[in-house]
């Protein structure tokens, strides 16, 4: 240190500070890297010593009473998921753009090791977790892992993809309605009224709202369609390669289907075409998440997409803004586009 006490030899120090301040070393750290977070009597006290005695803290010093790690933990549902990848790759270029590192945990979509693994994060001493689906996709958010949550959530912010109700957790989600809107709209505007939606739980926030409005629309439209046109399941090829299958071979002939996912599109057409059915001039097909895999096969896919550079810029530059203290909105939304390939055309028999 270089600044000193009176006619005192010994360098003044943060601690001097702090005690003279009657604060700690860490809010009188905070002050001097300018975290907002800090009360505004405070800030002027502490400013006021620092003039008086002239001090400038060396660079070893401001590391010692610098508590925070620089790293992001980072929980995901399945990262062998292309989704979950996409975001999380996005998220890592964004962090490493403010000086920030991320830790990533899987939990291979077992519930029961959600707790364990904020526990380790926690450990790790992170300076924000962000989770990505698990326990904050449910419609109906598990109390017990909420109050887990929230006693966490009083030293470290977090934030998640979904929504955990009771917490103060920070929500970035996808405008799943307004997907789903954006797909009927189109499918409608091709002249499509046998509109299949297959794949996802009903328990999961995002497709909950998904059928809401694949609902709706279908209602609105006066558009009456069987029970096996919405059929639930999980979010891989075999289901959507069962639903296709299970739809033909009872009788029903749908001209189009949106899939929960490209994982479950892939199968849906596979199962359209073991049916002698041409992509798209039989049959349509449109899936959700628009990853790499939506280039792969063939025909190209079209599908929604969530722009995963602003999505991954948008959950890094929230979880920043949270470790400075910065006041951020609850609720943020991710509004998502249709890219069109070559999955797609007109209804049979419309112009």
């Amino acid at each position: 240190m270089d600044g000193n006490r009176g006619n005192e030899s010994r360098p003044v120090t943060i601690y001097d500070i702090a005690k003279e301040a009657n604060v700690s070393a860490a809010t009188v750290s905070r002050v001097l890297t300018n975290s907002t977070n800090v009360r505004k009597d405070k800030r002027e006290r502490i400013l006021e010593l620092i003039e008086k005695y002239n001090f400038r803290p060396n660079a070893m010093a401001r590391g010692l009473v610098d508590t925070r790690s620089k790293t992001i933990g980072i929980m995901v549902a399945d990262v062998r998921n292309p989704f979950y990848s996409e975001l999380f790759v996005a998220c890592e270029a964004a962090a490493a753009r403010r000086g920030y590192t991320v830790l990533l945990c899987n939990s291979y979509c077992d519930k029961a090791q959600e707790k364990i693994l904020l526990e380790k994060l926690t450990e790790k001493r992170v300076d924000a977790i962000i989770q990505m689906g698990g326990r904050v996709d449910e419609v109906c958010t598990n109390r017990e892992y909420a109050e887990h949550v929230k006693r966490m959530t009083r030293n470290i912010p977090m934030l998640v993809t979904g929504k955990l109700d009771g917490t103060d957790c920070y929500q970035i989600q996808i405008d799943a309605a307004q997907s789903m809107e954006i797909i009927m709209d189109y499918l409608t505007g091709l002249g499509h009224e046998r509109i299949a939606f297959l794949g996802g739980y009903g328990n999961v926030i995002s497709t909950n709202e998904k059928e809401t409005v694949y609902r709706r629309i279908l209602k609105e439209r006066g558009i009456r369609l069987g029970e096996l046109y919405r059929q639930e399941g999980s979010y891989d090829y075999p289901c959507g390669y069962a639903a296709m299958n299970a739809m033909l071979e009872a009788g029903e002939r749908p001209t189009a289907v949106i899939a929960i996912n490209e994982c479950a599109a892939i199968g849906v057409m596979a199962g359209a075409r073991e049916h002698r059915l041409r992509i798209p001039e039989d049959i349509s097909v449109v899936s959700y998440d628009n990853t790499f895999l939506a280039e792969l096969v063939t025909p190209r896919l079209t599908g929604v997409d969530y722009d995963y550079q602003e999505f991954g810029e948008l959950l890094i530059r929230s979880a920043v803004a949270a470790i400075e203290g910065e006041k951020l909105p609850k609720i943020q939304y991710i509004r998502t586009k249709l890219v069109v390939g070559e999955t797609t055309g007109r209804a049979e028999g419309t112009p």
